[in-house]
């Protein structure tokens, strides 16, 4: 199978080709540009150094979130619209699940953090077993003072993404006997890896129906709620407009 994937959910643009299980090529730069520019742009220049046509790829991987509201959007809606030009199948993985999965090596529970503003993070709990990524707990928003309570009785721990650095200290001293990666290529999402992680997922049934992954509702939205405390209709319907 020639699998596309690509994620644009945080300050990092990755882009990989695999074919049969082999990854003929990936793109990753970690610069905070605009991912509406370059993403396209970076596709076709991997597409024409692997030597492969639109038309071949029959899987589009995606990471679905959580992360930056604009970058999933601009990602599914991405995604959405290739596999639908295409004719091929998609696949959405969560944005957290795959910096855990750069951590092949870590025997231990597998903490990816992403800052989601105000003490609080996107997190969920990952571990390798038997060279497989399995979801201890399942992604989600929350305080971080919560998290690490949850955390305590938790032994062999290791934190894991670029915004771990910014609560360092925070967790050293709650959880003292806690790990923070330092192996830079580990704080990253890779196209290659996230290829590897959609080969092994059913594809989506619906492709009009999905949908980021934000697991917390824009500002816009939860303002508007609270001024329309009586609204009966859709509760998505701010994010729909």
């Amino acid at each position: 199978m020639k699998i596309l994937a690509f994620d644009t959910s945080n300050k990092t643009l990755t882009v990989s080709v695999m074919a049969e299980n082999i990854v003929l090529g990936e793109i990753t730069t970690n610069v905070n540009k605009n991912h509406s520019v370059t993403l396209m742009p970076a596709i076709a220049e991997l597409m024409e150094k692997v030597a492969l046509t639109p038309q071949e790829i029959e899987r589009i991987v995606v990471a679905q979130g959580p992360g930056s509201y604009t970058g999933l959007r601009i990602g599914v809606t991405t995604a959405k619209t290739l596999a639908d030009t295409l004719h091929c199948e998609l696949v959405g993985v969560s944005s957290l699940a795959l910096i855990a999965a750069s951590c092949r090596n870590y025997a231990g529970v597998i903490v990816p953090l992403f800052d989601a503003r105000r003490n609080n993070v996107y997190t969920g709990l990952y571990q390798w077993v038997a060279d497989e990524l399995q979801m201890i707990q399942a992604d989600r928003h929350m305080a971080l003072a919560d998290l690490l309570v949850q955390l305590k009785n938790e032994h062999d721990i290791l934190f894991v993404g670029e915004d771990v650095a910014k609560f360092a200290a925070e967790i050293s001293e709650s959880l003292p006997t806690a790990k923070i990666n330092k192996i830079s290529h580990w704080q990253l999402p890779s196209g290659a890896v996230l290829a590897e992680l959609g080969a092994k997922k059913a594809p989506v049934t619906n492709i009009d129906t999905f949908s980021p992954l934000y697991l917390k509702r824009v500002e816009a939205e939860e303002k508007w709620l609270a001024a329309h405390k009586d609204w009966s209709g859709d509760e998505n319907y701010v994010e729909k407009i």
